[in-house]
């Protein structure tokens, strides 16, 4: 008896993958077009509030956001109107600005390259010198 073998002739089956892409492809655009049209239609009508400050007020409110920027250089100069002052003049400025602005912010604008134990320093300072609403600015120069 003679066995044949029977796998010698087969090929090996191969699948095609154009079909497949091309529906890949049709159901990819079929949810990018809906997509599109579901985010272009949605239009939020919000009525905004209204304010009943009158304009005396909103004068105010405009004078007093005049902050008092200090601010601290890469060498630790204390920089306040583009000159360079000691912690005494800042001091004096300080509680000037204060007694003018009660209400009034100061922004300290420190290097953004100074170690934070040098910020922390001079906010502490500030502090006690009556800045206790300091806001901290960094800066990349």
């Amino acid at each position: 008896m003679r066995f044949r073998n029977r796998h010698s002739n087969s090929q090996i089956p191969e699948v095609n993958l154009v079909p497949l892409m091309d529906v890949l492809m049709s159901v990819l655009t079929f949810f990018i077009i809906i997509s599109m049209t579901l985010t272009g239609q949605q239009v939020l009508k919000v009525t905004l509030p209204t304010s009943s400050v009158s304009t005396i007020d909103k004068n105010k409110r405009l004078q007093q956001t005049n902050p008092l920027v200090v601010g601290l250089t890469l060498q630790e100069e204390i920089i306040l109107d583009n000159q360079s002052v000691n912690s005494g003049k800042l001091a004096d400025r300080i509680s000037t600005y204060l007694d003018q602005n009660p209400q009034g912010k100061i922004i300290l604008s420190a290097d953004r390259k100074l170690p934070y134990a040098k910020i922390s320093a001079l906010l502490k300072q500030m502090g006690k010198m009556g800045g206790d609403r300091v806001s901290l600015l960094l800066r990349d120069q």
